[in-house]
């Protein structure tokens, strides 16, 4: 229990997010969730004029005046300060979020959050990468920011066709997945696509293995094409593990048993360990869904448990081991950093979670900057950083079956241009 408490007073110490993810701020913020066209599942994504709703809960009953800011960023998530205010906002900027309501029937006393785009007083105008950062307005001007979240709004003017191929550049249906996909721009005047057209490849959305900016190596007039590229190719990683609590006082799916000690409860799961081989399991490739019994009430009366993850392995050698899904703020996340208990020989952590389905997987931190992994390179596009990113091999395995969701984000600036605007964008799911 001491050891769950100091994880979620101190994982705000060591945050070393990059922008462009959605996360907390501060240990008394959870579940913040961007939810596009009321559909859990999609990725923050939709055509400009679509339905994005933020949501997030306080832990108190207290009332607090929480301020969002909006702002449109460039495709690698800074500032879009050559673009003015009034181009890409109609309304106001900086407003209080009004909808707002306390749990009901919880041990854990919360107050649930939304406000939806576009809103009365604000209306987002431009596709491209947005922002909003949410402040705690106490003293009658902004202070620290508490959460920012992330989404993307879309002009679809770019078509784009993909596959993924088990059959790589280094093996052949063993361990990796290779992407491979073609952009037609035709609808679009793009006149030199190598400075112009700026490019993402996530899987299963995770921004730490992301593969941005990489150049196409086959251009024709309209069109280009990535094929045979190694910085394209994935370790395929395993089906995530699941739970799901839809009662604290009941173990679920996944859940060894359910306890209570003052004030929380606890949800121990089935120990995990790493797989010698593939075993097909349905998933939602590190999604999760906030629901509870009979699905009613959900943003409200769920309760928040203390959910204990382990991994039975020996010690492994390498870097640090986490837990990680979509629901945690980003990779590394300090409050998902498990410790290795020697007595039990397994890894295991405590995280406060609301109740619901959710995906995880187990994440063995690796810094180094290997001929695969090091892919990020800065709007110049004439040197490259390192970023800490998570591997599976010695965690979770890798297995060429596993079923893997790839986003394709396309951004264009054309010469000239102030701002990078999302005009394509595709998902695609890997096949057994």
């Amino acid at each position: 229990m001491k050891h769950a408490y100091l994880i979620l007073l101190c994982w705000l110490c060591a945050l070393t997010a990059s922008a462009q993810h959605t996360r907390s701020l501060d240990p008394r913020i959870r579940t913040v969730r961007v939810v596009v066209n009321n559909d859990e599942m999609q990725p923050p994504v939709t055509r400009v004029g679509g339905k994005v709703v933020l949501s997030f809960d306080d832990l108190t009953h207290e009332y607090a005046r929480y301020i969002y800011k909006v702002e449109l960023c460039n495709a690698d998530w800074t500032a879009a300060s050559d673009v003015f205010e009034s181009d890409w906002l109609d309304g106001f900027n900086a407003q209080p979020i009004e909808d707002y309501e306390t749990s009901f029937n919880t041990t854990q006393l919360y107050t649930h959050y939304a406000v939806a785009f576009p809103n009365e007083n604000t209306r987002l105008l431009l596709p491209g990468n947005y922002r909003v950062t949410v402040y705690a307005d106490e003293t009658g001007r902004d202070s620290s920011p508490v959460l920012e979240a992330a989404f993307m709004l879309l002009a679809p003017e770019m078509s784009i066709a993909a596959e993924v191929l088990t059959n790589t550049d280094i093996d052949f249906n063993q361990s990796h997945q290779q992407l491979q996909y073609s952009l037609g721009y035709s609808q679009r005047h793009v006149v030199d696509p190598s400075r112009e057209l700026h490019t993402v490849v996530m899987q299963n959305r995770r921004w730490d293995t992301a593969v941005i900016d990489l150049q196409p190596n086959m251009q024709r007039n309209g069109a280009a094409e990535w094929n045979h590229r190694r910085e394209l190719i994935f370790p395929a990683g395993n089906e995530f593990h699941k739970f799901e609590l839809l009662d604290p006082h009941i173990g679920g799916m996944g859940i060894d048993r359910m306890e209570w000690f003052d004030p929380y409860y606890h949800a121990t799961l089935f120990p995990a360990t790493p797989a010698k081989s593939y075993v097909y399991d349905e998933d939602i490739d590190g999604g999760y869904i906030v629901r509870r019994s009979y699905d009613e009430d959900n943003d409200t009366q769920s309760e928040y448990v203390f959910v204990h993850f382990l991994l039975k392995s020996p010690r492994l050698q390498g870097g640090d081991v986490y837990v990680a899904g979509q629901w945690a703020n980003t990779f590394p996340d300090p409050q998902c950093l498990m410790h290795y208990n020697e007595q039990q020989g397994a890894y295991e952590c405590a995280i406060l979670l609301k109740q619901g389905y959710y995906n995880y997987q187990f994440l063995q931190l690796n810094e180094g900057t290997d001929s695969n992994k090091d892919r990020y390179r800065d709007r110049n596009r004439d040197s490259k950083m390192s970023r800490p990113q998570g591997t599976t091999a010695r965690t979770e395995g890798d297995f060429y079956q596993t079923e893997n969701e790839y986003i394709i984000l396309v951004y264009h600036r054309p010469i000239g241009g102030r701002y990078d605007a999302l005009v394509g964008y595709t998902t695609i799911k890997s096949e057994q």
